[in-house]
């Protein structure tokens, strides 16, 4: 129990980490490519992770084909997801982008059930049911329809969704760092391939590049967003579920909504501030509820 609760706690302090930097991303990427962000980003970050964790013996003996395997599908989920959200900043605000990634509250209690065979307790379903209240009044307070952007994100909730449930299944069996590194080198190495691919530059010149504004976020999001929250997310994941991971998670577009209210003065309204409560109802409702059930049947090895 007490595991749990420092496993949900830092989860919590990631999904903050993550929802306040919502604004620094989207104001780096009006200045560089989104895959040259995002290539910049995951492969510092993934060198970094890796050269830590081949300084310590157990940990590079963990580098086993079962391990690289499982890395790279987590990867791939990841990157996927960072890639339609990243695009879908372009054309949505900071907190309509926190609240459809965060749809992914509603789809991993789904895939839970389907791939991993662990039906979620009666409180997870009412904590999931007041956060999808929660994140579309968010989400449409002002707005009732949805355009191209939005439909980005919707496909990165899903991708987070799988993220989430990957690294439920195969984080026990593996060390943290060394999963967590092969994660992130995985989405640096996607990111390179689709900027050969359309051959986009990394940025249209080195003044650019280093402009304070893309230097800060480039910086923030390697370090603190990436390097510390990925590893922190794969080592402590495996003390809670799946759903409830998904719930706290679901925090980031109020934290996303906050850090855009305090940087760049963009207010809500009555029912997104509604929404908001009950997004934190709903994880609260779900973190001193019951706990989830293991189905009989066995996961599925191929996620």
């Amino acid at each position: 129990m007490v595991k749990r609760y420092m496993a949900d706690s830092v989860l919590l302090l990631i999904t903050f980490v993550w929802g306040t930097t919502f604004v620094l991303v989207q104001h780096a990427i009006r200045m560089i490519p989104v895959f040259s962000f995002l290539a910049i980003r995951f492969c510092i970050a993934g060198a970094l992770l890796l050269v830590i964790s081949l300084l310590y013996k157990p940990w590079r003996k963990a580098y086993t084909r079962r391990l690289l395997l499982a890395g790279f599908l987590i990867g791939t989920w990841l990157f996927s997801g960072y890639a339609f959200q990243t695009l879908g900043l372009l054309y949505v605000s900071p907190a309509t982008a926190g609240f459809i990634t965060g749809l992914s509250v509603v789809l991993v209690p789904l895939f839970s059930i389907v791939l991993l065979k662990r039906k979620p307790s009666k409180f997870a379903w009412i904590g999931v049911l007041m956060a999808t209240i929660g994140l579309f009044l968010l989400a449409f307070g002002q707005s009732n329809h949805l355009n191209g952007g939005d439909l980005l994100e919707l496909l990165c909730a899903v991708s987070f969704a799988m993220q989430i449930i990957t690294v439920g299944k195969h984080a026990p069996k593996y060390p943290a760092l060394p999963l967590a590194a092969i994660q992130i080198v995985t989405v640096g190495i996607l990111s390179v391939l689709v900027l050969l691919a359309t051959h986009s530059p990394i940025a249209t010149s080195n003044e650019v590049l280093l402009a304070p504004t893309v230097q800060i976020a480039l910086w923030v999001c390697i370090l603190f967003a990436t390097v510390i929250a990925y590893f922190a997310q794969t080592a402590f994941q495996k003390f809670t579920t799946p759903t409830r991971t998904a719930l706290i998670f679901s925090m980031e577009p109020v934290f996303a909504a906050l850090a855009a209210y305090l940087w760049t003065k963009q207010r809500l309204g009555q029912s997104e501030l509604v929404g908001c409560g009950l997004i934190l109802l709903g994880m609260l409702v779900t973190e001193f509820g019951g706990q989830d059930h293991t189905m009989t049947s066995t996961s599925s090895e191929t996620i």
